[in-house]
């Protein structure tokens, strides 16, 4: 939504933004709500059509519910977003809790480096940010390319504020090559949409063939580390505790697209349990197997 027209003095006005304290972001939140949902409707149609594919098993009543709990998060998380600006060391420490990081020093202690997988669900760029004070050992975001170089930039500013080193996506591999001679830490976002380019496997997805990016089992296959996944749950408003469920620790063992299948297995589990914290506003089915075949 914000991404077009985005200037630097639009960074200025969120800047100021951010300083705001929580609470009164979260009545600009409320305010929001009320704009993209009732009056804008931000790609309502887009969230609408997701929810019918992917809970064909749900009532028209129990879909639009979903729909409204969204709306009402993503508000939530455009103003969550725009405080991690200036959020404070502390603040990110008490907001956002890791139940188990000892899993991390465990891996350590093994030689093994980490991937975690996380999905566009809760606040995972914030997420992300916490993930900087759970260990000392480099810290990379893997992130995709956004069109408007300022709005990009923005966002590699705040992945980078307490020591995460932004990695761009076409250059992960390269990047975790060159770091594999040291123990290191990489996040990558599993639901990303590919480009049509780059689709060579589906799986099925909340209900429908799905195309995944292979990169992350790729990876970890190429550097042997050990594969993670972030799930999330939201405590309270602006309140998440994220948890690292083992997927392998010896990926050149599993077999060929098994990694890929677990990450997003579990992901779907994570969004079936409460449905109103993934991203539907995504256009996420872009392509079916067929085009495979144009």
């Amino acid at each position: 939504m914000i991404k077009k027209g985005f200037t630097k003095f639009g960074i200025l006005i969120l800047y100021l933004i951010s300083l705001l304290p929580f609470w009164f972001l979260y009545i600009l939140s409320d305010i929001a709500f009320v704009i993209i949902y009732h009056i804008v409707h931000y790609r309502r149609d887009v969230v609408q059509q997701n929810l019918r594919n992917a809970f064909p098993e749900k009532t028209d009543q129990e879909r639009h519910d979903i729909e409204r709990k969204y709306y009402r998060y993503l508000s939530d998380l455009m103003v969550e977003t725009i405080k991690m600006i200036t959020v404070s060391e502390k603040q990110i420490q008490k907001r956002v809790v890791a139940t188990n990081s000892d899993l991390v020093f465990e891996y350590f202690a093994k030689g093994k480096s980490i991937i975690a997988v996380a999905g566009h669900y809760c606040n995972w760029e914030m997420a992300a940010l916490n993930f900087n004070f759970v260990t000392d050992k480099r810290f990379l975001i893997v992130y995709k390319n956004l069109s408007n170089k300022t709005f990009d930039d923005f966002f590699i500013k705040i992945r980078s504020r307490f020591g995460g080193q932004p990695v761009a996506m076409k250059q992960t591999l390269r990047k975790m090559v060159e770091y594999r001679k040291e123990l290191t830490v990489s996040v990558l976002v599993g639901d990303q949409t590919p480009v049509m380019h780059e689709v060579n496997y589906f799986t099925n997805f909340l209900n429908q063939p799905t195309a995944v990016f292979l990169g992350i089992e790729k990876i970890a296959k190429t550097i042997d580390a050990a594969v993670v996944f972030y799930d999330m749950k939201r405590v309270k408003r602006g309140y998440y505790e994220y948890t690292l469920i083992p997927l392998t620790e010896t990926p050149k063992e599993t077999a060929e697209h098994e990694i890929t299948d677990m990450h997003v297995k579990y992901l779907e589990g994570m969004i079936r349990r409460e449905p109103q914290y993934w991203l539907w506003s995504h256009r996420r089915w872009k392509f079916k197997p067929e085009d495979l075949h144009r």
